[in-house]
């Protein structure tokens, strides 16, 4: 994905958009795939707009227990969680170079019979 998208867009609309052109320039897109490109855009708007707000709260990554100790921070926590999450779904829409190497793109190529009536 686009690393615009994924730094500055809060927009599931705008990430579903990239996602499906990013995927169509790799030749791996398909309508099909729509629902799960739903989920995905929504769970990188989800992350852009908790990244923001973790930046503009100063990037707070601990918050104090009852007893006085601390523990890793709520948005910290959810963050990282929306991570694997995204990547979960980057890896099944092949959108990451791991995932990307174990794809064999589909191609429509004619028989050799078709080609041969074809030329004239």
């Amino acid at each position: 994905m686009s690393d615009d998208v994924l730094s500055k867009d809060f927009d599931k609309a705008a990430v579903k958009r990239a996602t499906i052109r990013d995927m169509k320039a790799l030749k791996i897109y398909k309508k099909q795939y729509d629902r799960i490109i739903d989920i995905y855009a929504d769970l990188v708007a989800q992350y852009n707009r908790l990244n923001e707000e973790f930046a503009d709260g100063g990037y707070q990554v601990e918050s104090e227990t009852a007893q006085g100790g601390s523990k890793k921070s709520p948005m910290v926590a959810t963050l990282e969680t929306l991570r694997k999450d995204i990547l979960a779904y980057s890896d099944r829409l092949c959108l990451n170079p791991k995932s990307l190497e174990t794809v064999t793109i589909e191609k429509n190529e004619a028989s050799k019979l078709s080609s041969l009536m074809n030329r004239k």
